[in-house]
């Protein structure tokens, strides 16, 4: 399993045009990605799980990826998550 965990920088935290980029990257991969906030965690290939957690900037997020291609999974996430949405 690959982990890591993010600070939200931008503004307006994750509202639906980076959920959307993160879920198209997440989809892109085998492995089940999750990610996690406030003791909540949804399946990152889910548009409407990412967006029902209402991450706000400052917020702290873990993503998660177990399967076949996890490190490369995440390695990937990583790059939009850098993108100018955290840190």
């Amino acid at each position: 399993m690959a982990e890591k965990t993010y600070k939200i920088t931008a503004d307006t935290g994750i509202h639906a045009r980076p959920a959307t980029q993160l879920v198209n990257k997440a989809g892109q991969y085998e492995s089940e990605i999750t990610l996690e906030h406030s003791g909540k965690s949804v399946n990152l290939k889910s548009i409407m799980g990412v967006m029902s957690l209402g991450i706000a900037q400052g917020s702290e997020v873990t993503i998660k990826a177990e399967g076949p291609d996890a490190d490369v999974a995440l390695q990937g996430i990583d790059e939009v998550m850098k993108a100018g949405l955290a840190e």
